[in-house]
């Protein structure tokens, strides 16, 4: 399942590479889409509302939520590193998919089983997912030069919007419709959504698989037991190191920070909503206007970062954020869910495309799978904050509106973060050890020799 170790800048093979691995942001984002955002939250609140308050289902999935992310956290760094040491990201990446979409499956079969069985398979598919995503993310420097990673970042965003719209587009109409699909009832619509985004996300990946490289091939002699024992010393030393790397180290508290607010926003949007009484069709509605509206969106960010420079464009996308926290306290009717969801839309791709690619700037090449898996844990450490203090403040106060205010402190205490980074010395020093290690493996082979 390995490709060459490098794509020419100039092979048209690059092209399709970097088409193919645009494509697996549309695999996933099925999952992100009409899974973890649309119709599992209000589906899951109407399931555990039968035996508990509203607010009581809106603390289940954030704690739920929580769990997932923290066990996705931990695996993380580790597969990533052992992909490095294997050579492997695309086959650790393959298992995670087929985790994920057999999970998503299950869904669909069992969904009416009861809010137990539903919150444990969301979180086998969400730690696939989650993890899946850091190995996606460390194959990028593979597919773009330097000078395109943020382009071609915000590109896969926006193909992942475009493509979970469209599938949402239609899990909505099968919701909204289903005796004119031959569906018996929204039950049976919700279920054919879930069993649709397994093959959706199974399918499309598969082009990933076929034509983008992995950056090193595997290391002669290594196992998967000496490569996992590797990857736990090696994640120790980096763990060591990183705190050499201010700019990098800062980076990851700034992105622990808003990451965290992003998102809890995601999680949280469309269970708060069914908790303050907005209905289903609203909650869906709105989030498949936020896919129309964010692929665009996604592009024109990714455009900003030329004369704003890519951090400046993150911090316009966290105002956004901002106003959203505040609006979402407010919120009473649909409408202005949808409103809100427009606001979401414009700022939500552009600022997650463009950290993924300011990370890849900063890190060396040579620890590309283990250091995305260190900004994944980031990403997920921060998002289980978020997820438990919602719905701690939910629970003690009887209403999720209050818990909304909590978010507001990660995306000014983050944006302020990212202004102190140095993207230009963090890039440096990434160029400087990738040299030295390097070195060091020349002068180790050459001992051995």
């Amino acid at each position: 399942m390995s490709g060459p170790a490098a794509v020419p800048p100039d092979d048209p093979a690059r092209r399709r590479a970097i088409r193919a691995w645009c494509l697996y942001d549309v695999a996933n984002s099925a999952f992100a889409t009409s899974v973890v955002a649309a119709i599992l939250p209000p589906f899951f609140a109407e399931i555990a509302a039968r035996s508990m308050p509203p607010h009581m289902a809106t603390a289940a999935w954030a704690y739920g939520s929580a769990i997932a992310l923290l066990l996705a956290a931990l695996a993380g760094p580790v597969l990533g590193a052992i992909g490095d040491q294997l050579g492997r990201r695309k086959g650790m990446l393959a298992i995670c998919v087929a985790l994920g979409s057999g999970a998503t499956l299950l869904l669909s079969l069992l969904a009416g089983a009861g809010w137990l069985t539903l919150l444990l398979l969301f979180g086998v598919a969400f730690i696939a997912f989650a993890t899946g995503n850091a190995l996606y993310d460390s194959l990028l420097p593979g597919v773009a030069t330097k000078s395109e990673m943020h382009a071609v970042s915000a590109r896969g965003f926006a193909w992942g919007y475009a493509g979970g719209g469209l599938l949402l587009a239609v899990n909505l109409a099968w919701i909204l419709m289903p005796q004119r699909f031959g569906l018996p009832s929204a039950g049976e619509a919700i279920r054919l959504s879930f069993a649709s985004v397994a093959v959706w996300w199974a399918a499309f990946s598969i082009p990933l698989f076929r034509h983008v490289p992995e950056l090193h091939p595997p290391r002669a002699g290594m196992t998967a037991t000496r490569a996992a024992g590797a990857a736990l010393a090696r994640i120790a030393r980096t763990v060591r190191r990183i705190r050499t790397q201010p700019e990098l180290l800062t980076f990851l508290a700034a992105f622990w920070l808003y990451s965290d607010g992003i998102g809890t926003v995601i999680k949280m949007a469309t269970v708060y909503g069914s908790e303050i009484g907005i209905g289903r069709n609203h909650l869906i509605g709105a989030l498949l206007l936020v896919q129309i509206v964010a692929a665009p969106a996604s592009i024109a960010f990714g455009r900003l970062a030329g004369p704003l420079g890519p951090q400046r464009a993150v911090v316009v996308g966290l105002a956004g954020y901002a106003v959203v926290t505040l609006l979402g306290f407010f919120m009473r009717h649909a409408w202005q869910f949808w409103a809100i969801a427009v606001l979401v839309a414009l700022v939500q791709g552009g600022t997650q495309s463009l950290s993924r690619s300011m990370f890849a700037q900063l890190v060396p090449r040579g620890q590309l799978g283990e250091l995305f898996g260190f900004y994944s844990v980031s990403e997920k450490l921060a998002g289980v904050a978020g997820p438990l203090l919602f719905g701690l403040v939910a629970q003690l106060s009887g209403a999720g509106r209050f818990a909304v205010l909590t978010l507001l402190p990660f995306f000014i205490g983050g944006a302020w973060l990212l202004t102190r980074v140095d993207l230009d010395r963090g890039a440096e020093r990434a160029r400087q050890a990738e040299r030295r290690a390097a070195g060091s493996e020349g002068r180790r082979e050459a001992a051995a020799r």
